[in-house]
């Protein structure tokens, strides 16, 4: 059976066409295989045609232009010859080429998401049109899955906008609006979205009188006008740029400049040559397998509903928060942001007072002029209910409560709360330690309640653990995880227990760098073996961060619930003996006094570091990086095997989102199947005798007696 048609070919006047993208039963415009050959197929109608005076390209869906290629389509050619994927390129950049080569104007009409195949088509039309709605974006994002444009972008853009934008929108990956658009040449006009057709049809018009794409056609085909001396100079300040921002572990970058700087003197010919030949030097590398790997998490996350039973979520147009602190405020401005109105309260006025302020500063924050927003500001100030009457939390559909880790002060709150609320009503803990089981004790409703663990700044992190308790209905499940979708999170469902996902996994990370700096160590290597693997910050570097009166806390609490493989640190203790909590005290494993609060190194740490360390020992940075990590992928096959989490994915976007796992290594459990579970027991022997948090588990060893994967 024919696939159904992604495009179809209309007429605004007898001689303007229209083609209208529209792929069906979906919510975006995909440049899949098929809807390419049904593009040719209307080009080869179009193209012969003396009679017409343009093409206008346009979606008919609303917010989307085109979202790009198929990506699965990309992962399922993985292990393609290398020629075929320079033929791949080939044919998509030839079919767009041919759209700066028609008898007739062509121009893009964008109202939408504009990005990666979608971006590389619309470029290739003489003219651009955008609108001036906050979604119309134009992008690359290429570089964010290990690749780049493929099909002509990196030869056109730069003719079009200039070498040192093309350069900035390729290798940054990240979408500008129309204004910013315009501003670089890419656009021939911004338009409200109500005017987009008609001004589209307007340009046509205007252009068959100028013929002025005539003329940029011819210069666009040319070498670049730029000489040797500006070229060095933009090689050199962006590749160091690059080199800064990517820390050398994302290849893409750098490899889209080369290919911008070598073709700068080539015609657009040659240069979309080029391009596909280095294109399939990167195309099916590890670390493209890794970053589309995290695309795929992150579609998924975006489609599941959290639940496998099918239950409709309740919508939140009224959120009530119990705390106005950093957490707090930082969930209120998150549901404000969206419009969502928020009723909030705190013991202390002050305090109180203070969260409203930041609450609004956040919530119209305007990342231009990088400060809150007057105007909007005043809009949704009403959305805010500031208050220390109990009894207008009544009407919320669902209350939070962000105050102090104590589970009596939370319970004796939820026995004043709950009585209030009606039946719909959600109640949930933004609890990061405290088992929701424990916490629902004395409810008379433990189906509407759950843990909803946002992560600190809530602006930053995307990640929200919603934690279903013994007895948290799956309605309840399904409204925690709409509204966190809704304020733009992503949330993991996860099953209650001891540090529930993330610190669950992150506290035997951070418990092995104590663990090395006891057995003598450097602090030094340890760090450069983390940092080195891909993660943000060393271990002991997060320490500090997170405060060592707070990691001492969470690791008593993860040493009662897993005596056998987390241990009460003798370092934690001490360091917080001697007052060294890190950051907030201005001295923890590093020294915080210098005016810009880096971590240096502190002299004085030594006289609390050597009563304690057992012996010296020198490990090479990939005997640190297997001390680190192993135990972390053995707690995640407990984890799994417990079924704490629904699919091993939700591990590896947890970690991503949660902790900053190394997204090009595609997430923990992708990493370890990349290993191999074979190869991870092989490594795991030699550690054994360091106690069970070394020694395989059952599903690791199944895994490796199988041949089996973590992703099946």
């Amino acid at each position: 059976m024919a696939d159904a048609p992604a495009a179809r070919l209309t007429f605004a006047e007898p001689d303007i066409a229209v083609l209208s993208l529209d792929a069906p039963d979906k919510g975006a415009n995909i440049l899949s295989l098929s809807v390419l050959a049904q593009l040719e197929r209307l080009l080869d109608q179009l193209q012969p045609r003396q009679d017409l005076a343009g093409l206008i390209i346009r979606s008919a869906k609303p917010g989307i232009f085109i979202a790009g290629a198929d990506i699965r389509e990309f992962a399922a050619s993985f292990d393609v010859p290398k020629q075929q994927t320079i033929g791949v390129a080939t044919r998509g950049r030839t079919l767009f080429q041919r759209l700066s080569k028609c008898p007739f104007v062509t121009v893009a009409a964008i109202d939408g998401i504009c990005v990666g195949g979608g971006a590389e088509l619309a470029i290739w039309c003489d003219r651009r049109i955008m609108t001036t709605s906050d979604r119309a974006q134009f992008g690359f994002p290429e570089v964010k899955l290990g690749l780049f444009p493929g099909w002509g972008g990196t030869a056109r853009t730069p003719r079009i906008v200039g070498l040192a934008n093309a350069v900035e929108l390729i290798t940054g990956g990240e979408s500008i609006d129309g204004r910013a658009a315009a501003a670089m040449g890419l656009t021939s006009d911004l338009v409200d979205s109500e005017r987009l057709d008609q001004a589209a049809v307007a340009l046509v018009r205007a252009e068959q009188t100028s013929r002025e794409y005539l003329a940029d056609r011819q210069r666009w085909s040319r070498p670049l006008d730029i000489s040797e001396t500006e070229l060095a100079f933009l090689g050199a300040t962006a590749s160091a740029y690059i080199q800064q921002q990517t820390k050398g572990q994302y290849p893409a970058p750098l490899a889209a400049l080369e290919v911008m700087l070598g073709s700068a003197g080539l015609d657009v010919e040659e240069a979309g040559r080029q391009e596909a030949e280095a294109f399939a030097e990167l195309f099916g590398t590890p670390i493209n397998r890794a970053l589309i790997n995290v695309f795929f998490l992150m579609d998924r996350n975006k489609k599941d509903p959290g639940v496998e039973a099918k239950s409709s979520p309740r919508p939140v147009r009224s959120l009530g928060v119990f705390g106005a602190g950093i957490m707090g405020s930082g969930i209120s401005a998150a549901a404000v942001k969206r419009e969502i109105a928020v009723t909030i309260t705190d013991t202390a006025q002050p305090a109180l007072a203070a969260g409203v302020k930041n609450i609004l500063e956040e919530a119209s924050y305007n990342r231009q002029t990088g400060g809150p927003d007057v105007q909007r500001m005043s809009k949704i100030a009403p959305l805010v209910n500031a208050t220390t009457v109990i009894d207008e939390f009544k009407s919320c559909e669902l209350v939070i409560e962000a105050v102090v880790e104590n589970p009596k002060v939370k319970q004796d709150l939820y026995a004043r709360i709950e009585p209030l609320l009606s039946n719909e009503t959600v109640l949930a803990s933004n609890t990061s330690a405290i088992s929701i089981g424990r916490l629902a004790e004395g409810l008379k409703r433990p189906d509407r309640f759950c843990g909803i663990h946002f992560f600190n700044p809530v602006r930053k992190m995307p990640l929200v653990e919603v934690i279903r308790g013994p007895k948290t209905s799956d309605a309840t499940v399904a409204t925690a995880v709409a509204f966190a979708k809704a304020i733009g999170k992503s949330p993991i469902v996860v099953n209650d227990g001891p540090g529930f996902l993330v610190n669950r996994l992150l506290l035997p990370y951070m418990n092995e760098a104590l663990e090395l700096l006891q057995e003598g160590v450097e602090i030094k290597a340890i760090e450069q073996a983390a940092k080195s693997f891909g993660m943000p910050m060393g271990p002991i570097t997060l320490y500090d961060v997170v405060g060592l009166d707070t990691a001492l806390f969470a690791g008593q609490v993860m040493h009662e619930a897993f005596p056998d493989r987390i241990g009460q640190s003798a370092v934690l203790s001490a360091m917080v003996k001697a007052g060294r909590l890190g950051q907030k005290a201005g001295r923890g494993f590093f020294s915080y006094q210098d005016k810009q609060g880096r971590g240096q190194s502190d002299p004085s740490l030594a006289e609390v570091l050597r009563p304690l360390v057992r012996k010296q020992v020198k490990l090479s940075e990939e005997e640190i990086v297997a001390r680190l990590f192993l135990p972390m992928v053995l707690e995640a096959t407990r984890v799994l095997d417990e079924q704490k989490v629904r699919d091993p994915r939700d591990v590896d976007l947890g970690l991503i989102y949660g902790i900053g796992f190394p997204a090009f290594k595609g997430g923990l459990l992708f990493w370890a199947d990349t290993l191999g579970a074979a190869k991870l027991v092989e490594m795991l022997k030699p550690l054994e005798p360091l106690g069970p948090r070394y020694q395989a588990t059952a599903m690791l060893l199944s895994l490796a007696n199988s041949g089996g994967r973590f992703y099946g």
